[in-house]
């Protein structure tokens, strides 16, 4: 089976992940590229998820992993997500052609994208001007202007500050103290209490441990036994005690993603 055509999506973490569901419930064929020790936190609505587990279901859209043509071909026939380790994008040269590529790694900072990739290049986030290394920018702060579809400019800078859920803002947001391996002693989905340990992370002759900053639902968490440095996020932890939080793909990925799917479908700036 010969390379078919497609929209690539570089990077399948969660707000990647809205992005490609919208493209899939619009009947866009996707690949999507990831690292092979992806560091996303909200694994259970990703599908850089399928890199170590093989395969995973997001709200009735399938990913899992290929390596080969024929592989990504089938997936596309049975309509799931192929999802490829590729970190560039010459890592696909023989695999797929494209007519478009949305770099929704979200790194908030220019990395190797630019307007030659394809006809139609999207990035999302900080770090992408359109004209210059893009064709569209993909508003990614919330407030009135998420999600909106920028043909000319920049997205607003990076704050480096979470969106606040119920008062609780940056300390929603757990980071790895030091280098190290990280493990958890629970799972996305439960409910911590504010103190307790959750995990840790071992520095080869100790470790530090991973503490709770609230009571809340444990969102997302890197997976165990990565080797994260220091600053890196490893978890989330959401105050709103919500069974649901954690298995929906959020309304800010949904909102990107709806940007992103208009962009794709414009073709070209207005």
């Amino acid at each position: 089976m010969g390379p078919e055509r497609c929209c690539v999506v570089r990077g399948g973490g969660d707000l990647a992940t809205g992005v490609v569901w919208r493209l899939w419930r619009a009947g866009i064929q996707v690949v999507v590229t990831e690292l092979a020790a992806p560091l996303t936190i909200r694994r259970t609505v990703a599908v850089s998820t399928a890199v170590i587990a093989g395969e995973i279901t997001v709200e009735g859209m399938r990913a899992r992993r290929v390596t080969t043509a024929d592989e990504i071909s089938l997936a596309h026939q049975q309509g799931s997500i192929p999802v490829i380790v590729a970190p560039s994008l010459v890592d696909l040269d023989g695999l797929v052609t494209f007519d478009a590529v949305i770099d929704a790694r979200l790194a908030k900072s220019a990395l190797d994208t630019s307007l030659d990739d394809a006809p139609l290049v999207i990035g999302l986030g900080p770090g992408f001007t359109a004209s210059v290394n893009c064709h569209a920018v993909i508003e990614t702060q919330r407030g009135h202007r998420l999600g909106r579809v920028i043909w000319s400019g920049s997205a607003a800078p990076n704050t480096g500050t979470p969106g606040v859920i119920e008062g609780r803002g940056t300390e929603r947001v757990i980071r790895s103290q030091d280098h190290g391996i990280v493990h958890w002693a629970c799972s996305i989905g439960d409910t911590v209490t504010g103190g307790a340990c959750i995990g840790s992370v071992d520095l080869g002759d100790t470790s530090i441990p991973i503490v709770a900053p609230f009571t809340g639902v444990l969102r997302g968490a890197i997976a165990d036994g990565t080797r994260a440095t220091a600053g890196l996020k490893i978890a989330d932890v959401d105050p709103r005690l919500d069974d649901s939080s954690w298995r929906q793909i959020s309304d800010k990925a949904l909102a990107i993603g709806g940007g992103a799917l208009e962009a794709v479908l414009a073709g070209c700036p207005p």
